[in-house]
């Protein structure tokens, strides 16, 4: 079974204990719950033999009351640790209760926890004591980079490491092209792009450091295809999506995947948070093509495609043994244009690492057991 890190609130910093020449126990725990003990028959001898010789309560004067020794150590755990990015409502939310229920480690993150969110925040810790989750609420802001890096951190300090991103925070502008002014643009790709490579950037020294790790991008059949009227999400879609795939060849050689879920039409509340373009003056003289992006909306919010079919096909990357998952997953209504584009480009991509000589470096390799 793959061993990873559990998240220990009480946990010091790092193994600095190991490193009192008269405390050997710690140097054999950490031995034993390295990544490079491999050998399960010595992890289940080692770690029990640990207990027996951990030194006395009385002699860790550093402990806060209640908390055993062993507390001060990161200790093994199956759970894999999952962070999940927009986690308040639609996708997110399904994602991370299905994970949560599945034995991961999971994180919901969101902005707002304490104002706009509390009440999804309060739901996501009720649900957790209810059912005994590791599941919990987090502070998280993909626009902001402190935001960012203050949870990340939190996470790997608590666990030890990070084994799955999902990337699914995004919004939607649906009007004409026109009619969107730069700010509100860049805000779109700040989100739905730039908040992508923040995430990233965040979480690969932790997975690097593993050898492993799954970074997963919840685009759009609108990463693919192009529809009048949500041409700044579809460009921003379009954009993850090259981004994610660079990153799939990258680092490959590192042990990490990257993965792209393209849905098609599911009304869930992101529909809520459709943005018309703040200078509709601009759609002057389009005469029917200005209620195109109605039009759209309409059939969309009467999608009766079921959310959950995004959070099982999630869980089934994660479980699908590393190097063994598609760049691509098309998933739900729509018809067959997008997996159509996706088997071409598959088949030039190849083409094109072959004739530039790095196909060899662009294929994965495991370098340590794990999510992958």
């Amino acid at each position: 079974m793959p061993r990873a890190g559990s998240c220990h609130p009480e946990r010091s910093e790092g193994w600095h204990c190991a490193k009192d020449s008269k405390d050997r126990s710690a140097e054999i725990l950490q031995i034993a719950t390295s990544s490079h003990a491999q050998d399960d028959t010595l992890y289940y001898f080692v770690v029990p033999l640990f207990l027996l010789i951990a030194p006395a309560r009385k002699n860790r004067p550093d402990l806060r009351p209640g908390a055993s020794a062993l507390s001060f150590y990161p200790m093994p755990s199956p759970q894999q640790v999952v962070l999940i990015t927009g986690a308040s409502s639609g996708f997110g939310r399904r994602i991370a209760e299905t994970l949560a229920r599945k034995n991961y480690q999971v994180f919901a993150t969101m902005r707002n926890v304490n104002g706009r969110n509390a009440a999804a925040a309060r739901e996501i810790r009720e649900l957790a004591e209810r059912e005994s989750l590791a599941l919990q609420a987090l502070e998280l802001d993909v626009t902001d980079d402190a935001s960012v890096d203050r949870a990340v951190s939190e996470v790997v300090a608590k666990c030890g490491r990070s084994d799955v991103l999902v990337n699914n925070a995004g919004f939607g502008i649906m009007d004409l092209a026109e009619s969107v002014p730069l700010v509100q643009a860049q805000r779109q790709f700040d989100t739905n792009f730039f908040g992508v490579l923040r995430m990233n950037r965040a979480v690969l020294p932790a997975m690097k450091r593993q050898g492993s790790g799954l970074l997963l991008h919840v685009s759009s059949g609108a990463g693919r295809l192009v529809i009048p009227g949500m041409g700044l999400y579809c460009a921003s879609k379009f954009a993850m999506e090259a981004l994610a795939e660079a990153y799939r060849y990258e680092l490959a050689s590192q042990g990490i995947d990257s993965v792209v879920i393209e849905p098609g039409a599911y009304a869930t509340p992101i529909m809520e948070k459709l943005e018309r373009g703040e200078d509709p003056g601009r759609k002057t003289g389009y005469g029917a093509t200005a209620q195109v992006p109605e039009v759209l909306e309409a059939k969309i919010g009467s999608s009766r495609a079921d959310p959950q079919e995004i959070a099982d096909v999630v869980l089934q990357i994660i479980e699908t043994p590393a190097g063994q998952r598609r760049i691509r997953y098309r998933v739900g209504p729509g018809g067959p244009g997008v997996e159509r584009i996706n088997a071409l480009t598959d088949e030039i991509q190849g083409q094109m690492l072959e004739a530039f000589g790095i196909a060899a470096l662009a294929k994965f390799k495991t370098r340590a057991s794990g999510v992958g």
